[in-house]
């Protein structure tokens, strides 16, 4: 799995891909307001991305990907490593 899904967050890495949007729904529903970390993430599928969107949880680390985070960053009105 890409997303590992921790009591206090959850951490994506690799490619997340759309098998992974309604375990990320859940777990959004069930923890509002819980952060993701991004930091290993390499890309992530429009659904995941429409899934966040929808909660925008907070970004506890933002990709180490430079174009995935300058992309994501302009969608999250917060600064990398907050």
């Amino acid at each position: 799995m890409a997303i590992d899904y921790r009591n206090e967050c959850a951490v994506f890495s690799d490619v997340v891909g759309v098998e992974e949007a309604d375990g990320l729904l859940e777990w959004l529903e069930i923890n509002p307001g819980k952060p993701v970390v991004l930091e290993k993430c390499q890309h992530l599928h429009t659904a995941i991305l429409q899934v966040l969107m929808m909660f925008k949880p907070p970004v506890s680390v933002f990709p180490a990907n430079e174009e995935l985070c300058n992309w994501l960053t302009e969608l999250w009105p917060q600064n990398p490593g907050e």
